[in-house]
């Protein structure tokens, strides 16, 4: 693998490049791409294999950690995760932006999310990774790269990205900086929601679903 840095400008996109990057993701590639919270790495949710080699690159062990998918929308959501309308209507009023959302999963899901019961569900807002996943027509599996806590450029500036990660995946979507910034994580699957993890999302002191 070279690592190719392909540069997107979603304002302007170069739709050759775009296809080259949603191709590699169809073809069952890695890719690392920039996300809201900072770069990540990404594959077609729908594809088993391109998930199992996520999970490896990041040792991530699916039957104790709930995998993350990004969606388009929330209509995407509803489409794979099963979500009543209390949260739903949590989520897009308020809470779209830098928040994970453990919900249960649906059956639309393939198999690698089958062997837990929830899914971590987040909503794409970098104009980049809603180019990419409009383009693709299904949601990405991602999961972010790691922080190194003495050299945080490493999981935000994708020259740096190129050269620590290129080896492992064969295109690292250039989109700009993009900030290292964990999303909060809210346990939804039951009423009131639990905060796993206090990140970038804000929670206010008078929200009606949330235990504090």
């Amino acid at each position: 693998m070279n690592g190719e840095l392909i540069k997107l400008y979603a304002d302007s996109p170069n739709y050759r490049e775009v296809m080259r990057v949603v191709d590699a993701l169809r073809d069952g590639e890695v890719i690392i791409f920039p996300t809201g919270t900072g770069y990540a790495y990404g594959c077609d949710a729908m594809q088993q294999r391109s998930v199992e080699q996520i999970c490896r690159l990041k040792n991530i062990d699916v039957k104790r950690k709930s995998l993350a998918v990004l969606f388009e929308n929330m209509s995407d959501v509803s489409s794979y995760c099963k979500i009543n309308n209390d949260t739903f209507k949590f989520i897009k009023k308020h809470h779209e932006g830098f928040f994970t959302y453990i919900l249960p999963a649906a059956s639309t899901l393939p198999k690698a999310f089958k062997n837990r019961k929830e899914v971590g569900a987040r909503l794409a807002f970098h104009p980049v990774a809603k180019l990419i996943i409009n383009e693709l027509g299904t949601p990405l599996m991602t999961s972010s790269l790691p922080k190194d806590e003495e050299n945080p450029e490493y999981a935000s500036d994708p020259e740096l990205i190129q050269e620590r990660y290129g080896h492992q995946v064969n295109f690292i979507v250039d989109g700009g900086i993009a900030e290292y910034a964990p999303s909060t994580v809210l346990d939804c699957t039951a009423v009131p929601f639990k905060v796993l993890r206090m990140g970038s999302g804000v929670i206010t002191d008078h929200e009606d679903l949330i235990a504090y």
